[in-house]
């Protein structure tokens, strides 16, 4: 259980970060897509018969790039039904090469939910590497990163162009970050923590640093609790997360909502 927090709270420290870049830019499903697509790789090497990383880290990063040239010119058509398209076909390889293997069922479910139970210190060290690179270089050029997610919340993306060197890197990282966590802690529950989080900074408040905090703190309460659930219940440590964060976005909608209400009450009592 202590090296599942562990991980638990190195996976919900960035992911949380860069799900409020994916939330405002309006991309939620460009985590979901690589992680799938990250899957594949894995099913694809077990297909092969062999364990090399270097497929999953390929393929991720070959979709990550490949996501980052999307550009759609029809105003009928949005960039989410592309990427949703994506997932799905990568979902449908997936599944396909997994049940050629001994433990289809079984290995389907760990793509989906991961076993962050059986995690080892190995991993743990080998993500924290990963992430803190990753953190650190989001960290210097924030500024950056921060100017291009504006401009694709202000409906600007066309602006941008066909490539951009500072998008390319976006997706690189959340390419990377995820083919990593995804290993641990499975598609289902890394989307959680790349969207909930975000989600709840956003509605809690409008100064950009309250978002981050908020979604940082909400991520590591939703492993924690998630990961005492499944402890004390005997649930999978997975989706005892994803419902734990679930729990946590109704918490922070019902604030919202009272919230709002109680504005509009002083705005309609100063107004008369």
């Amino acid at each position: 259980m202590t090296q599942a927090f562990v991980a638990a709270i190195i996976i919900g420290l960035l992911l949380s970060y860069l799900g409020v870049h994916v939330v405002r830019r309006g991309i939620v499903f460009v985590d979901l897509a690589l992680g799938q697509i990250s899957s594949l790789g894995v099913a694809i090497a077990a297909y092969l018969g062999t364990e090399s990383a270097w497929i999953p880290i390929a393929a991720t990063l070959i979709g990550a790039f490949l996501l980052s040239l999307i550009k759609i010119e029809d105003n009928r058509l949005k960039q989410e039904a592309i990427i949703g398209i994506i997932y799905a076909i990568a979902s449908a390889a997936t599944v396909l090469l997994i049940s050629k293997s001994a433990h289809g069922d079984s290995d389907i479910q760990e793509v989906l939910f991961g076993n962050i139970l059986a995690v080892s210190w190995s991993q743990i060290t080998t993500l924290a590497i990963v992430f803190g690179g990753l953190g650190l270089l989001h960290f210097i050029f924030r500024k950056k990163f921060f100017a291009l997610t504006e401009r694709f919340e202000n409906n600007q993306g066309d602006e941008v162009g066909v490539f951009n060197f500072w998008n390319f890197i976006f997706y690189i990282s959340i390419g990377l970050a995820i083919v990593f966590a995804v290993e641990i802690g499975g598609v289902i529950p890394i989307f959680a923590y790349l969207i909930i989080p975000g989600v709840c900074g956003i509605m809690i408040s409008k100064s950009k640093s309250v978002v981050i905090l908020s979604a940082i703190g909400l991520s590591i309460l939703g492993g924690f609790f998630g990961l005492n659930m499944s402890f004390n219940y005997d649930f999978p440590a997975g989706s005892s997360i994803v419902a734990m964060l679930g729990i946590l976005f109704a918490l922070v909608s019902i604030y919202n909502l009272l919230s709002s209400s109680q504005k509009m009450e002083e705005g309609s009592v100063q107004t008369t």
